[in-house]
């Protein structure tokens, strides 16, 4: 299937229609303003997109060309299922179920463990893939195909691959980087993303199940990056990782967005979910230490990327990383609203400055990275349209629902989706959502030294169909934990 947008023809007429606004003209109090830009905006992200014109079979089907990484293609969907979340336009539905359910990434145990990526897979994009998949569940977002698991299933077996590969002989507890051992460096690195990734999805997945075995679980994550030192404990700063060598005593303080973001919402759901102080206390000051280092311009309220933006040295990873803080800043207005002020505050702003810097490419809505320059800045990417899309987009929040726990999540398998103008003027909220209405990757460790790559150029029975999700997977503990205990010893060659 070809890729074209549903709604209005993909090509350059879309841009003289009469309802589109600019995107440097964004109107951040206009719900249809909102709308119609992110919409633009989404279509330049979509534009970087061909892997659903490739062989189903081939490695590229579902994911996104050279020099992006497979795990990019995980961020791209996040955005896109966003996008649509907020929205409720279904244009890019059909290409996100595809690459959501394509054998090639979503591997031959459904765990997102794919043979076709394991030359350039770590545990961090397992993080990336199944933050997708976990929303997904979140969102009663429908998986049509009988013959695959559920969301949430496909989340609980990413979780037990996780949990199986913590490893206590080194640093007492943690996850690697990497996995196999054809990256080798990365087994001898733990970072905080990989971690941070475990720790948010064992939280999700107890706030949709009510299973303790996975709240243990984040407790136990968040307790081994406090103790490591990942986390900082005065500053709540997320920092880059550890290596073995040095017992990760010796702690590389780069810090992140993406990071930072990843254990900002883990914590917000955590306090959702318990209800306890020190929950809400976690969150509230890994927000503030995020508004403190990632926030920008004479305010302060413009996001950037410290590690690599002033350099001007960002590749093409990094690029994608203040994505993922605004996603999880606006998810996390989401569970614990009484941070949307502070959330809004700095969002509101940066969506604007992104906005503006959406005058660049051919169409003239490609947008740039530097978004405090006050335009675009010859930084046309595919990883700077995606921030823009879900810093952009997520401006809708307010008006769309939390996502769902327990008993509320189900498995949804209608995939008609309504279509809608994302032109109209028409103010639509996501309660009318709903299927009815290659090379290795350098896997080193990095250092301060390390000279950064040069900037980019300019199954289930249909009678249980209705039941809860929660209710299917929340079974015992015990049974779970002899799923994981199983793993380890697997993975340690004792059985």
């Amino acid at each position: 299937m070809k890729f074209v947008k549903s709604v209005h023809v993909a090509n350059a007429a879309a841009a003289t229609l009469s309802g589109v606004v600019a995107p440097k003209d964004l109107n951040v109090d206009s719900q249809s303003s909102i709308r119609n830009v992110a919409a633009t905006i989404a279509h330049g992200t979509m534009a970087y997109y061909s892997g659903n014109t490739t062989d189903p079979n081939s490695r590229n089907f579902g994911s996104v060309k050279q020099p992006y990484y497979w795990w990019v293609a995980g961020a791209l969907w996040g955005a896109m299922l966003d996008y649509y979340y907020y929205t409720t336009d279904a244009s890019y539905n059909p290409s996100l179920l595809q690459a959501l359910l394509a054998p090639t990434n979503l591997g031959a145990n459904k765990d997102f463990m794919p043979e076709a990526h394991a030359d350039e897979e770590g545990n961090d994009d397992l993080s990336v893939w199944t933050s997708v998949v976990m929303s997904a569940a979140e969102r009663n977002f429908p998986q049509p195909n009988p013959n695959l698991p559920s969301w949430l299933q496909m989340s609980s077996n990413v979780f037990n691959q996780l949990v199986g590969r913590w490893d206590t002989a080194h640093c007492n507890g943690g996850l690697f980087w990497q996995i196999y051992a054809s990256n080798p460096n990365g087994l001898k690195y733990k970072n905080s993303i990989a971690n941070g990734g475990l720790f948010q999805l064992a939280a999700r997945l107890a706030s949709a199940t009510g299973n303790q075995t996975y709240l243990q679980w984040a407790e136990k994550t968040w307790d081994w990056n406090m103790e490591i030192g990942f986390i900082d404990s005065q500053t709540y700063r997320v920092y880059d990782g550890a290596g073995i060598d040095s017992g990760c005593k010796d702690v590389n303080k780069k810090s992140f967005s993406y990071t930072q973001g990843y254990f900002l919402y883990g914590a917000a759901v955590m306090s959702n979910y318990t209800g306890q102080e020190k929950w809400a206390q976690r969150t509230e000051q890994l927000l503030d230490e995020a508004a403190a280092y990632f926030f920008t311009g004479k305010d302060k309220n413009i996001m950037w990327e410290p590690a690599c933006e002033p350099q001007g040295i960002c590749n093409y990873d990094m690029i994608t990383f203040k994505g993922f803080l605004s996603r999880f800043m606006w998810q996390t207005a989401q569970v614990m609203p009484k941070l949307r002020p502070k959330i809004e505050a700095l969002l509101v702003p940066t969506a604007k400055a992104a906005a503006a810097t959406c005058t660049g490419g051919p169409d003239g809505h490609q947008c740039g990275i530097k978004w405090y320059a006050g335009g675009y800045d010859d930084g046309a990417t595919l990883g700077a349209q995606m921030c823009a899309l879900q810093t952009i987009s997520g401006l809708l929040s307010r008006d769309s629902q939390a996502p769902l726990k327990a008993q509320d999540i189900k498995w949804v398998k209608d995939s008609n989706f309504k279509p809608i103008d994302t032109y109209a003027n028409e103010a639509i909220s996501s309660s009318s959502l709903g299927s009815s209405s290659s090379s290795k990757r350098d896997v080193s460790p990095p250092t301060v030294q390390t000279q950064a790559p040069a900037p980019p150029p300019a199954q289930q029975n249909d009678k249980v169909q209705n039941k809860s999700e929660a209710s299917i997977l929340a079974g015992s503990d015990l049974a779970l934990m002899t799923v994981i205990l199983s793993t380890v010893l697997a993975v340690r060659g004792w059985v």
